[in-house]
């Protein structure tokens, strides 16, 4: 790349928070990392967390296994750099336990078979505990930087939404109509919830319904302190110091998914702060698809002839790459546009993340 190109450095790494946000296979967990690492390199106590179950990160890093603890990597860098995989569970367990009004209450959710179910399978609750999870991170663990891998583009959406969704609940009036049965089991619920849990009833089963009922009985005390901690959490995914890198492939599928996101984010004010557009063809040297492919006529039938084809095609390729991107480096402007090559190898270990390091970073 030339040196006068955009880079990442003063643009994302100086924010507390970075989020990587895109859609699948565009090496949105690879760039998480090489943020990460990038801090690292800068002296930051950084760490990288992905909620995406597919374990590139692991890979990525060179290591056997994440978990939900971080993973310090060794380095030969300044600073440090710790890597972690979300585990839904384990986080919204951790966080029962946090606002229960004891080990008792918390005993008795975390044993309750609606809990279990709902605790790992619910929709939105991989998303809401990345967010969680990012909270817990920001305020107790000590990071100078925190690079968020998230899933595919339209679940990502999820994970900036699902802590205001469930603020949103907990002040529903069918969520505290669901808790009256937990003031004097049903003496104090009305009509229209009695209807409601006899139907819930005929269609789940009774067994099903009474665990539903506990689970309320059970958590009941401590809807403010999940609904103050998911307001905390949105607040964080919107504050200032918290950076979002949109990261996406010149092909015109991705683009899309990338310009969906774009909208999404400046519907929500919340600026890109850079695109990174991975896997971009060469065009090898300068001048227009059509120069090359008439060279190849007058070529025609040699080995020459041939390589003044392949490079007409290649020139072609990358024009129609520039063409895709744009209307999306357009949309997301004033934000860097930061372009990444293919590379020869696949990334799978630091020293293949450091090739994507130095495109990405002065």
């Amino acid at each position: 790349m030339v040196a006068d190109e955009p880079k990442l450095n003063d643009l994302v790494v100086d924010h507390r928070i970075v989020i990587c946000c895109g859609s699948g296979g565009v090496g949105k967990t690879t760039t998480a990392a090489v943020v990460a690492l990038e801090g690292a390199r800068m002296g930051k106590r950084s760490v990288v967390v992905t909620i995406d179950p597919a374990k590139r990160l692991a890979d990525t890093l060179g290591i056997g296994e994440l978990s939900n603890t971080p993973h310090l990597i060794d380095g030969d860098w300044p600073g440090e750099l710790w890597a972690m995989m979300l585990d839904t569970k384990s986080t919204f367990d951790n966080l029962v336990a946090k606002h229960a009004g004891g080990t008792e209450q918390a005993e008795r959710i975390l044993d309750n078979p609606f809990y279990r179910n709902i605790s790992g399978a619910l929709s939105g609750t991989q998303e809401y505990m990345a967010g969680e999870k990012l909270y817990e991170l920001h305020e107790e663990g000590g990071y100078d930087l925190i690079v968020v891998d998230t899933p595919p583009t339209r679940n990502a959406l999820d994970f900036l939404d699902a802590s205001g969704r469930l603020a949103g609940f907990l002040d529903h009036r069918l969520f505290r109509m669901l808790m009256a049965p937990t003031r004097g089991y049903m003496r104090a619920v009305n009509v229209a919830a009695q209807a409601l849990l006899r139907t819930v009833g005929k269609i789940v089963g009774g067994e099903v319904l009474d665990d539903v009922i506990a689970f309320f009985n059970t958590f009941e005390g401590m809807e403010q302190g999940f609904k103050e901690r998911a307001q905390r959490v949105q607040a964080l995914l919107i504050d200032a110091n918290t950076a979002y890198v949109l990261v996406a492939s010149p092909r015109q599928d991705t683009v899309e998914e990338a310009a969906f996101f774009a909208d999404k984010l400046r519907r929500t004010h919340i600026p890109v702060e850079a695109l990174v557009i991975n896997r971009m063809h060469p065009r090898f040297g300068e001048g227009l698809a059509e120069a090359a492919r008439r060279r190849a006529e007058t070529l025609a039938g040699t080995d020459l002839g041939d390589l003044f084809t392949n490079l007409a095609d290649f020139r072609m390729m990358a024009d129609g790459e520039e063409t895709h991107l744009q209307g999306l480096a357009d949309q997301v402007a004033p934000a860097p546009v930061i372009k990444v090559p293919f590379l020869a190898d696949d990334v799978h270990d630091l020293h293949t993340l450091g090739q994507i390091s130095r495109h990405l970073f002065a």
